[in-house]
């Protein structure tokens, strides 16, 4: 079904419900518990959530399978943001056009800067990358300003020549963006008991786009032309020698990958129409890189993984304040409430960089394979010691012994 196995089909059925069911699942807390600000379901964090998993996604369709790490990805996540928000300016504020235009304009862009970085591989492939994502970064912060509107960041505005549509609303505000009527910031909420649950539109158009996502790169994964990918990150110089040119495959997971960022910055720019420079800096380029590293690089959840453990770190624990921790610890004498805060300050708020870098590196080094791999390990230990107590003999059901009658 779908053209995929059994169990790829189940594979991609729990992901679905997981992403569908997150309102619930990410809000585990009642809204008045002091635990409650760990909850991650209100949907500006959901839609960032599935947002950068395409990202990743995408991305780890080059790294993951191809072995070539480009560190200029951010560069096609900031395309498809303008690509965005020039078609909201020009076109309609319909979400569809946008989204595409930022897919294909992205494709365009990473056909353009693959063909170039390709001819090299290794470290020399990653620095020419990160070279023209840092071009391209400096084009629109300062040379490009008539398009990207430079430092500000491209906006809408009052004045915007919109073709379908209305420029401005009756009240005289901005129009809001929408999916054939349906406004991506409509929001319903659900109280049951002590606990708020918030339906976004936007996000479950994220959530959908990013099932579809998914589902592409499982395919990818699995067919004759992923088993070629793979092939070239195994061994290139053996393939070359099969006479098989690997040019024109990893030229089209670079541009597949740059398709998933552009869609991924059009889908950024669809749930708040700003694009700013910042987008296409080398700091976002090495987010998607640490994302799919501690999910897992080769795997198919573990850049979804990746991408909500850093984006819920980035939103959660910057929040812990000082303010926070002392209602934690003010149950204590004071010296010592006064002692756990200051142990706890540089890891929380503005130091929450900190604790993901401590947590970066007790996964690379005791989990290689990321977060994916921990998971594994889990799973196999939980299946062992079920297997040992099924085979452990019950003493209170031993087989009678036959007793031995001399002949």
């Amino acid at each position: 079904m779908l053209g995929l196995s059994k169990k790829d089909l189940t594979f991609l059925l729990i992901v679905a419900v997981l992403t569908l069911c997150a309102p619930f699942l990410l809000n585990p807390f009642p809204t008045d518990s002091a635990m409650a600000q760990f909850n991650a379901g209100y949907p500006d964090l959901m839609q960032r959530f599935v947002i950068f998993g395409i990202f990743a996604i995408g991305f780890n369709i080059l790294f993951g399978l191809t072995g070539y790490l480009s560190f200029g990805h951010a560069a096609f996540l900031g395309v498809g943001s303008y690509s965005a928000v020039w078609m909201f300016k020009l076109l309609s504020m319909n979400v569809l056009p946008a989204i595409l235009l930022s897919m294909i304009i992205a494709g365009l862009f990473s056909v353009l800067i693959g063909f170039v970085s390709l001819r090299r591989s290794g470290i020399y492939f990653s620095i020419l990358t990160l070279a023209f994502a840092q071009m391209s970064f400096n084009l629109a912060y300062s040379v490009l300003t008539p398009i990207t509107n430079g430092e500000t960041g491209l906006q809408l505005t009052l004045d915007d020549p919109r073709v379908l549509g209305q420029s401005a609303t009756p009240q005289g505000g901005i129009p809001v963006t929408s999916l054939f009527g349906i406004e991506m910031r409509a929001t319903h909420e659900l109280a049951v008991g002590g606990w708020t649950f918030q339906f976004n539109a936007g996000y479950y158009l994220c959530a959908i786009v990013m099932i579809l996502a998914f589902y592409v790169a499982l395919r990818i994964f699995r067919s004759p032309f992923g088993l070629m990918l793979r092939a070239v990150k195994s061994n290139q110089n053996r393939l070359n020698y099969t006479g098989l040119n690997p040019k024109p495959y990893t030229l089209a997971a670079f541009v597949i990958s740059g398709v998933y960022a552009g869609l991924a910055g059009g889908l950024l720019a669809s749930m708040d129409p700003l694009a700013g420079a910042e987008r296409m800096q080398w700091t976002a380029s090495g987010e998607v890189v640490l994302m799919t590293i501690l999910g897992g690089a080769g795997t198919m959840i573990g850049p979804v993984l990746g991408a909500g453990f850093i984006k819920y770190f980035e939103n959660i624990f910057s929040k812990i304040n000082d303010t926070v921790l002392h209602q934690w610890f003010a149950f204590m004498p004071d010296g010592m409430e006064d002692f756990f805060v200051f142990l706890l300050h540089p890891f929380v708020g503005k130091g929450w960089h900190l604790t993901l870098g401590i947590l970066f590196m007790l996964v690379v080094t005791f989990l290689p394979g990321g977060l994916v791999e921990g998971g594994q390990r889990i799973a196999r230990l939980l299946r062992r010691e079920r297997t040992d107590s099924n085979d452990r003999p019950d003493p209170e059901h031993h087989p009678r012994e036959t007793p031995h009658v001399a002949e």
